[in-house]
């Protein structure tokens, strides 16, 4: 399978300026190609494809006014055009919104094929020299980690932050993880992130470390400080940098902490049950978004699904509209009448007590075990209680979709 390696760099200021000149170009040749591809398509009903922006290209290049293109690389140009052909391919099957234009203002790219790149031994191990096309001397990489083989293409960029990172794109084979014989199911919250309960009754809660919340005073300081600067400044320049830092920080401890976290859940166990959850749906709550957006459910779930993909494990992912939380886990009664604010409940059927973490933990990992049981998942509906140790038909009322193994 493919993966990306991603370093941090530090460019010399001659491969600064000359990378913030390709950035630009290629900036322009992606704005440039949608407006000519919008334009035909609204004008003249004509529709382009990528290898007529290609020759409308190749001509704008030996107009007087655009010879600046020349001065950088043709690849990353290239590559321009042919992310935008992407982008629309994306749209017409209805996977994505309109490609929209470009800013400066926002994160600076350029990708670089096998013809725009060498990447030479230096005589040091997992180090090599990585040269870009038009660009003196190779870049300075911080290399965290080896290169698992040689990259097909790569991706530079530099962040809101100033930042410059290179992503290399190559192929990798994972070992692996070693098999547990273990499942849970894991519940997302905010007090906790994750709460899992596995096959034994054993009860796990991560905790949430609330990165945004903890710089949000510093954040504010910061914002309040670029407001008052004049724009167009320098000194609101260096203003933006400030905030943008501060948020690349709490970026980055929470990613960091997300893939801890997916690492752990995807070594421990063979089998994950989650909810799919619909965030997007989920932050309008203008009470819950800033805490929802800081826990990063939805990057959670990716990386599980991805990570169990890699190291040969088993993500089963629940409907949103299941009731873990209102069904109890013993009898299977459901407390229709449970508010958000309800911690611990009891069930008036069998009087058994529940955490609703707990709770949910349990009756979501029962929905995995019967989903994967089955093979596939049903339709929504009224459903039968299935227990945690039963291996049956799922429960009805469970859409289930069994993700990520490869075995």
């Amino acid at each position: 399978m493919e993966a990306g390696y991603s370093y941090r760099f530090y460019p010399t200021n001659e491969q600064a300026q000359m990378l913030a000149r390709t950035f630009g170009c290629a900036r322009f040749a992606y704005n440039w190609a949608l407006r000519l591809r919008s334009d035909a398509y609204q004008n003249e009903g004509q529709t382009l494809s990528y290898g007529d922006t290609s020759k409308r290209l190749t001509a704008l290049k030996k107009t007087e006014d655009h010879a600046w293109l020349n001065e950088v690389s043709s690849v990353p140009v290239q590559q321009a055009l042919r992310h935008l052909d992407a982008a629309y391919r994306r749209f017409f099957r209805k996977k994505s919104r309109f490609p929209r234009f470009k800013s400066r203002r926002s994160k600076q790219s350029a990708e670089y094929t096998t013809s725009g790149y060498r990447v030479k031994d230096s005589g040091m191990k997992g180090q090599p020299l990585v040269y870009l096309a038009k660009m003196t001397g190779p870049l300075k990489v911080r290399w965290s980690r080896p290169l698992p083989s040689a990259p097909k293409t790569i991706h530079v960029s530099r962040d809101r932050a100033g930042r410059y990172f290179v992503s290399f794109q190559v192929a990798d084979d994972p070992k692996p993880f070693a098999r547990t014989k273990r499942s849970a199911g894991v519940d997302l919250g905010l007090k906790d992130i994750v709460v899992t309960v596995d096959d034994l009754g054993q009860m796990w809660k991560s905790g949430n470390p609330r990165h945004h919340r903890r710089d949000l005073a510093h954040l504010k300081r910061a914002q309040r400080g670029l407001a008052r600067k004049q724009k167009g400044s320098a000194n609101r320049e260096k203003a933006r940098r400030k905030v943008a830092r501060l948020h690349a920080r709490v970026r980055d401890r929470r990613q960091d902490f997300l893939h801890k976290l997916s690492t752990r859940l995807v070594r421990d166990y063979d089998r994950i049950a989650v909810e799919d959850l619909a965030v997007k749906n989920m932050v309008r709550n203008r009470s819950l978004a800033q805490a929802i957006s800081d826990a990063g459910w939805g990057e959670l779930l990716r990386q599980l699904r991805y990570k169990a993909e890699w190291y040969g494990k088993e993500v089963v992912v629940v409907d949103r509209f299941y009731p873990s939380s209102k069904r109890c886990s013993g009898c299977g009664w459901i407390n229709a009448a449970l508010a958000l604010s309800d911690r611990r409940w009891t069930c008036e059927e069998c009087g058994a007590e529940h955490d609703r973490d707990g709770n949910a933990c349990m009756n979501i990992l029962a929905a995995g075990h019967a989903a994967a049981a089955s093979g596939d998942g049903v339709g929504r509906g009224s459903a039968a209680h299935l227990s945690v140790k039963e291996e049956s038909t799922p429960p009805r009322g469970v859409e289930c979709q069994v993700l990520g193994s490869r075995h």
